[in-house]
């Protein structure tokens, strides 16, 4: 008994039709994987950066809070000044200056956590999904060495 070469090769293409199943398959179901991994990374991202705003946004909003008290002793120290010559006047320009230099560190301390929060782009996610497109049109990234 012989074998039919047309049979052998019609077996060998339902084989690599097979496998083709299978990789397309396969590579659907990473790339899912990977887009699904790459926005929870996105979210975590913007958490984490919301967050820092937050803080910072309060402590712009507290810095306001103490300079309209600073606003209020130095009111209370012109009044004070012009209605008698006495040394009250003098105690409530040190406090005011005193809330003063609080609210100036409070907004500089809240300058600086609203620049760590800005701008709101999960950077880190999003170099990542370059980095995974490069790698599926089969580049390498710079300074990545792959095992």
């Amino acid at each position: 008994m012989t074998t039919r070469p047309d049979a052998v090769r019609h077996d060998a293409g339902q084989n690599q039709g097979e496998q083709l199943g299978a990789l397309v398959s396969e590579l659907t179901s990473d790339v899912s994987r990977l887009v699904r991994d790459e926005l929870e990374l996105a979210k975590a991202e913007l958490k984490d950066k919301g967050k820092e705003a937050g803080v910072g946004f309060g402590l712009f909003g507290g810095a306001g809070m103490v300079g309209l008290y600073g606003l209020g002793a130095v009111v209370a120290a012109a009044i004070l000044g012009l209605a008698q010559a006495v040394p009250a006047w003098l105690a409530a320009l040190i406090v005011a200056v005193v809330l003063f230099a609080v609210a100036g560190i409070a907004a500089l301390l809240g300058k600086r956590h609203v620049g760590r929060a800005t701008p709101p782009v999960p950077q880190h996610a999003v170099e990542g999904v370059h980095e995974d497109l490069e790698a599926l049109k089969g580049h390498q990234p710079e300074g990545k060495i792959t095992a």
